[in-house]
């Protein structure tokens, strides 16, 4: 049997997303797989995609709230791309049938004003940098069985990233308490969770912080216009046929996403 490297493991994660077919974890089959190496093949996706056409739109962040970091054995978020087939037009429904097994989370979404590069970059410049901020509502999409994945698992799948949503109300991040900013998430109009902008390594721009230094390690900076997604605020709800799931915010916004 062919050894596991790289492209092979690109080739894998990028054949589950096309034909939207779960897998095993990829660890299972190359326990050696490390971070460093998941981070590679996380960028060889890209590459792939980039030469199919796709263009990258921005950054998001996972595994931003310190249970989930415990439970991972991490002390930072994850980084993952945004590429240009990922963004949802207003009003448009999430075809449930596209994906494999997708989920919903809120989060609060940054557009880049400035290039914002990395290492040193604190709270207060990474927040300096942002242009607007507003409402958003992830889709991850996992192409392991049942979300179940070990740490590089799933970095090298992207972060579980599959789609995303915003609202039309875009603020000035210098007028608002991120940290303090509530945010209930209903179902078919009825409350399921709720939290706060805390809910993200303390306060949003804790979190895009962290995404500069760590991506400069890499070499990278994230670019002037670039959105950000700072992560999930609460537990992620599943998307299912006939669910209308809404995040609505304080200061603000709601941001509405129909499933069908």
């Amino acid at each position: 049997m062919t050894e596991w490297n790289v492209d092979r493991a690109a080739v894998a994660l990028r054949r589950a997303e096309d034909h939207r077919a779960d897998r095993g974890p990829i660890t299972a089959e190359w326990p050696d797989l490390d971070l460093e190496t998941a981070y590679r093949v996380q960028d060889e996706v890209l590459r792939r995609k980039a030469a199919e056409g796709r263009r990258v739109v921005g950054v998001k962040l996972g595994l931003t709230s310190a249970p989930k970091q415990e439970r991972m054995g991490i002390d930072s978020p994850l980084t993952a791309w945004l590429t240009d087939d990922m963004p949802l037009p207003p009003g448009a429904p999430l075809r449930v049938d596209g994906l494999i097994h997708p989920r919903v989370e809120p989060e609060i979404v940054f557009v880049m004003g400035e290039r914002l590069a990395g290492p040193g970059v604190t709270a207060a410049s990474a927040l300096a940098a942002v242009a607007r901020v507003g409402a958003g509502l992830e889709v991850i999409d996992s192409r392991y069985t049942d979300f179940k994945f070990a740490l590089p698992d799933v970095v090298a799948d992207n972060a579980s990233s599959a789609r995303y949503l915003v609202g039309d109300l875009w603020r000035d991040p210098a007028e608002l308490d991120l940290a303090a900013e509530p945010c209930r998430l209903d179902i078919d109009g009825e409350e399921v969770d709720s939290a706060t902008g805390a809910a993200v390594q303390g306060h949003p721009a804790e979190a895009l912080a962290l995404a500069a230094n760590t991506l400069a390690r890499r070499g990278i900076a994230i670019e002037p216009g670039w959105i950000v997604l700072t992560g999930g605020l609460t537990d992620a709800v599943f998307a299912v046929p006939g669910r209308t799931i809404t995040a609505a915010f304080a200061n603000l916004g709601e941001v509405t996403l129909h499933c069908r």
